[in-house]
């Protein structure tokens, strides 16, 4: 694919599209029905949000790719960076419509991440590894602290699986950069829901986005 890169830019913007486009289409049907095959309760049918976030999905990857094929250049880090890409945009759709982060997402993105850290093309090994550990108990025993003196889960097992796969690409030392931008993303949108009149104090936020978001523009600043 980055051969094209030799006939000129434009060329190679467009092949890093078609492949984000691939990609989106073997998720597309992996982000309805994995979730309902794992939890009955989610109604099916496409609504409204169904659409709104499947259009978001398919609009993102392609932009997200060029992006890539500019700031990487002809490099198996870039369409590494554009898989890693698809993975959370999916996981960020199911996330924001169903509540649920799939271990069938979740767990191959970490062990991917070890993978291409292998030759270091995005952290050197042993920070991805040290990365996918402290990715996963570190929000683990925040929210043990956190259940212990409130009474309530401030997050769910899918998002320490989520935020263990980012450290496996990112390296452990971007983690608390990836921690900071979600958390702060979350905040502000608990507090634009909260004014809007469509969220309550106490109800859940569903930090899966958040954390997506933060793990793609921190892929952007190698």
């Amino acid at each position: 694919m980055w051969a094209a890169w030799d006939l000129g830019p434009a060329v190679a913007f467009a092949a890093a599209a078609m492949f984000a486009l691939f990609l989106a289409a073997l998720l597309d049907r992996a982000a309805y029905r994995l979730p309902r095959a794992l939890d009955a309760r989610i109604p099916g049918g496409r609504s409204r949000s169904h659409q709104r976030y499947r259009a978001c999905f398919w609009v993102a990857g392609p932009l997200l790719a060029m992006l890539y094929a500019w700031h990487f250049g002809p490099t198996p880090a870039a369409a590494a960076a554009i898989v890693y890409t698809a993975a959370l945009l999916a996981l960020a759709w199911i996330d924001a419509e169903t509540g649920l982060l799939p271990d069938m997402l979740t767990q191959p993105l970490l062990w991917l991440g070890l993978l291409v850290n292998l030759n270091g093309a995005f952290a050197p090994l042993p920070d991805a590894v040290l990365g996918a550990v402290a990715g996963y108990i570190t929000p683990w025993c925040i929210c043990r602290l956190f259940l212990l003196a409130t009474g309530r889960v401030g997050m769910g097992q899918g998002d320490f699986k989520l935020l263990a796969a980012l450290g496996a690409w990112l390296g452990w030392m971007s983690l608390p950069w990836v921690m900071l931008v979600s958390s702060s993303l979350a905040l502000a949108a608990a507090l634009g829901l909260r004014r809007a009149g469509r969220m309550k104090a106490g109800d859940p936020l569903r930090f899966g986005p958040y954390l997506a978001t933060a793990g793609i523009v921190a892929l952007l600043r190698f």
